[in-house]
């Protein structure tokens, strides 16, 4: 069965970091395109990174820049670096692989 479990969110000050962790299990991480999407509040999902099986990443907009994504496949396990956060970053964040997507993690940016 597939898993993915998200944690790392919290609440931050704008300019602040925090990095994201997935935890992922049931399948072949390693081999598999993984993605972060997000939420904000009263939105739709809006798509932020996405990683390849070797590493490539792409950004959407909002976030080049600001947001590095990475992985550990010895570990199985994904990574979103957030520097230089925004109150517009507010949402909760998913890890996703496909239609698959984890419980989510919240994350807050407010003075």
């Amino acid at each position: 069965e597939v898993q993915l479990v998200e944690s790392g969110g919290g609440s931050v000050q704008p300019g602040g970091s925090l990095r994201l962790s997935c935890a992922a299990s049931g399948f072949t991480f390693s081999s598999a395109t993984m993605t972060w999407v997000r939420q904000a509040p009263g939105k739709g999902l809006e798509w932020v990174s996405s990683i390849s099986s070797g590493g490539s990443t792409t950004y959407a907009d909002s976030v080049k820049g600001r947001f590095t994504s990475s992985r550990d496949n010895a570990k199985n396990t994904l990574y979103l670096q957030m520097n230089s956060l925004k109150p517009e970053d507010t949402a909760v964040y998913y890890c996703s692989r496909g239609a698959r997507r984890g419980q989510g993690t919240q994350v807050t940016v407010s003075s």
